[in-house]
């Protein structure tokens, strides 16, 4: 079967190695020059199968609005707010005060990150991939008792679900994580073991590359404007080549993983998705003194702020901000995040001549992706992933396989039904 996949980034190339894996014949269709280049691109580095939660968290509400208008909060709004973001504000609030519904979708979204875990290992084992890949743990760093407490909680879900991780004091912390000499607020912190790590951006390039010997084609530089259907099928994707030609790609079946613009797609289906693009900050920099560098992902809860080595390479990365496809990247932000690595991380690295970026995640007002059968048969969705796009395309392109193939998914697909958001 000739499968389209709509969107090269890292969702979209593990989709179509899946989809190659299983024998189908696969066309990619990216309209940048290379794979994993928007979204993927600059990501937080971190595969944090044991910490995936739903964005709709009913514990943040009240903290959200004090966050606002900290100076250093994690959480910032363009003012005045699109109607856009007020819908999607909402939206969210709604779903964060459905009585049960976070800890469903919390649960749901730990047994997706189990199993992308397992088929990371399997991916990797299969080839041979240059991305700074490594699965030493993830250390989620408790600044209060308060914090401290509460991840004695999350442990309790964790240990029902299989999920290794122990929480430690700050002497095991520092044990831990040697180069850890800075003077920011520590009372221990909880250790997820089988976390990964590795650079998204490299690791789409490679994928793709092995996909492309193993017969993929990749159209790059190609714009989807929009599905062609009829009232049972979709009959083809129109796109734009890069010589600005319109021409229709002809498929048997098509996967949408376009991220934050998936729902342009949808729509003339009669699909409302409403995806948020959910912007994010990170900066890259080489390693000055690797000693005093992270050994793998360190989660600062005092700046919600992400620290991952990633070879000889420092990537941090932070802000939850709602200003629509807004690209700037202010100082301030940039700021924020070079403090929390200093108050962890000191004289590791030149923070100032670091390289930064900016993207967009493609977030739902629930915080699941969006995974299952679209409005036509032959139309799939494979898209939504929020800031867990990394730590999830793996078990995700596994289970949209599987469902294509008529096969019943590894994973229980409830939680993340394409038409959820109109019932």
């Amino acid at each position: 079967m000739h499968i389209a996949v709509v969107g090269g980034g890292v969702v979209g190339v593990t989709t179509a190695y899946e989809l190659n894996r299983r024998g189908h014949q696969v066309t990619v269709l990216e309209r940048h020059g290379i794979a994993g280049n928007e979204t993927s691109k600059g990501n937080a580095a971190q595969r944090s199968y044991g910490v995936v939660y739903p964005w709709a968290d009913p514990s943040m509400v009240l903290k959200a609005i004090p966050w606002l208008f900290r100076k250093d909060g994690p959480l910032k709004m363009r003012v005045p707010p699109s109607m856009k973001t007020l819908r999607f504000m909402f939206a969210t609030l709604r779903y964060a005060r459905a009585p049960g519904l976070f800890g469903l979708n919390k649960r749901a979204m730990l047994r997706l990150g189990i199993h992308s875990r397992i088929r990371f290992l399997a991916l990797e084992e299969a080839l041979d991939l240059n991305f700074d890949g490594d699965h030493q743990g993830l250390l989620h760093l408790a600044s209060t008792p308060e914090a401290l407490e509460s991840y004695r909680h999350t442990q309790q879900l964790l240990n029902e679900l299989g999920i290794a991780s122990r929480l430690l004091t700050p002497e095991q912390v520092r044990e831990a994580e040697p180069g850890m000499t800075g003077n920011g607020p520590l009372f221990g912190a909880l250790s997820y073991h089988t976390d990964g790590t590795g650079d998204c951006h490299l690791f789409s390039r490679e994928l793709a590359k092995a996909c492309e010997s193993k017969g993929v084609s990749f159209r790059y530089n190609t714009e989807t404007e929009h599905l062609r259907f009829d009232d049972r099928r979709v009959t083809g994707v129109a796109v734009r080549n890069k010589d600005g030609k319109a021409v229709t790609v002809e498929a048997d079946a098509v996967v949408i993983c376009a991220g934050c613009w998936s729902a342009d797609l949808t729509l003339p289906l009669g699909l409302e998705l409403p995806i948020y693009p959910v912007k994010g900050y990170s900066f890259t920099v080489p390693l000055k003194d690797p000693d005093r560098a992270p050994v793998s992902t360190v989660h600062d809860d005092n700046y919600k702020v992400v620290s991952t080595r990633l070879g000889n390479r420092l990537r941090a990365s932070g802000f939850v901000e709602l200003a629509d496809f807004n690209r700037d990247i202010p100082e301030a932000r940039l700021a924020t995040i070079r403090k929390s690595v200093e108050s962890r991380f000191p004289g590791c690295a030149d923070l100032m001549a670091a390289e930064t970026w900016t993207g967009f995640r493609p977030m739902t007002p629930d915080g699941p992706p969006i995974i299952g059968h679209g409005p036509r048969e032959n139309l799939f969705l494979n898209t939504g992933h929020g800031t867990f796009g990394w730590t999830l395309s793996a078990g995700s392109a596994d289970v949209i396989a599987q469902l294509i193939d008529g096969e019943e998914p590894s994973v229980c697909l409830d939680a993340f039904r394409p038409g959820r958001f109109s019932e």
